[in-house]
């Protein structure tokens, strides 16, 4: 099975947290950032985070900061393309995707998504979450898998406009790995937007939820 390096996406503008970067307020003892780190640098080959604006207002971590290549915030869409660019200059094919935000990541991640790329032969591969309490299946298009080989598409699309990663995912062949969940407030791809959301991670790592 082919090894991928992962991008932590950072650089949102974080509106609905009231600005600033989110992935640096704490959680617990540590970061936001730094759990999501914990979680996914195991199961990655090598590790970058995307950013925006001045970087020197991010802790001094061993791990390379990518800037987008698309001016102006247009979205997670320039993210993937700052890894895809970043891994293509270092002889990877394919990079894994999380956002800065979710510190509950499943330890299986990446391995499920290589697994299933490699065999539906997939250029991406996105997360769903499948809540068996109540039937429902939500998408999450930033917890992915991409082929670097889709990164000038990916560009020329950019600044023709797109936006909407799944709008533009579904032009390549696309596929879906559904992870289970049992319980709803043991969401592995829970992210922290607002607030409310803060205090409700910190008492999900209180209770000893992961």
């Amino acid at each position: 099975m082919t090894s991928f390096p992962g991008i932590i996406l950072a650089g949102g503008l974080s509106s609905r947290m009231g600005g600033g970067d989110k992935g640096l307020l704490n959680l617990g003892n540590k970061t936001i950032l730094e759990r999501v780190i914990d979680q996914i640098e195991p199961q990655v080959s090598a590790l970058a985070i995307n950013i925006n604006g001045d970087h020197s207002r991010f802790p001094k971590y061993p791990y390379p900061l990518l800037p987008d290549s698309i001016a102006g915030f247009v979205g997670p869409l320039a993210g993937v393309l700052a890894g895809m660019d970043w891994a293509f200059n270092n002889n990877f094919q394919g990079i894994i995707t999380v956002p800065a935000d979710s510190p509950f990541l499943p330890k299986d991640f990446v391995e499920r998504l290589a697994i299933f790329a490699e065999r539906e032969n997939c250029q991406i591969a996105m997360a769903s979450a499948h809540d068996t309490t109540t039937g429902k299946v939500r998408m999450h298009p930033t917890f992915g898998l991409w082929s670097v080989t889709l990164r000038e598409h990916l560009r020329n699309e950019l600044l023709e406009g797109t936006r909407k990663i799944i709008k533009w995912a579904e032009r390549h062949k696309l596929g879906y790995v559904e992870f289970k969940i049992e319980e709803p407030k043991e969401d592995p791809f829970f992210n922290i937007n607002t607030p409310q959301d803060l205090i409700d991670a910190q008492g999900r790592l209180s209770n000893g939820l992961k």
